[in-house]
């Protein structure tokens, strides 16, 4: 719990992060950076997905419409939160001269929103009111 706050306070103090070890090549950082905006941009799509699917799909019957809304939204929220401690935790590896930090967030990412479109295409298929 501790060490989850201290990387939670990392997230808002950037001098800290830039004290941490020596400075990488600025490419590299930019790089980190624009993984970093990918990553939000991806959260915006799923917190877009999610208002779509709760807007546009008024026939489909409300216990569906919610759950997969609220998938999508919870993994654009999830998503937004990953990309800063990943790119906090990229930073300081580069830093630190560390290899980068693995993760399995992508993939359980890339299972609910397949998750996600499964359910969907079982919903086209069988009609609205199923």
């Amino acid at each position: 719990m501790i060490d989850f706050v201290r990387i939670v306070r990392l997230w808002f103090s950037p001098a800290e992060v830039r004290d941490d070890g020596e400075t990488p090549d600025y490419r590299f950082s930019l790089a980190n950076e624009r993984t970093f905006l990918a990553w939000l941009r991806t959260a915006l799509a799923l917190i877009g997905g999610g208002f779509a699917v709760d807007q546009f799909l008024p026939d489909l019957r409300w216990g569906w419409r919610v759950g997969l809304a609220l998938a999508l939204l919870a993994s654009g929220a999830l998503c937004a939160l990953r990309a800063v401690n990943h790119w906090v935790r990229c930073e300081r590896a580069m830093r630190r001269g560390e290899d980068l930090p693995v993760s399995r967030f992508p993939a359980l990412l890339g299972v609910v929103v397949a998750g996600v479109a499964v359910v969907m295409v079982v919903v086209v298929l069988v009609g609205w009111e199923a």
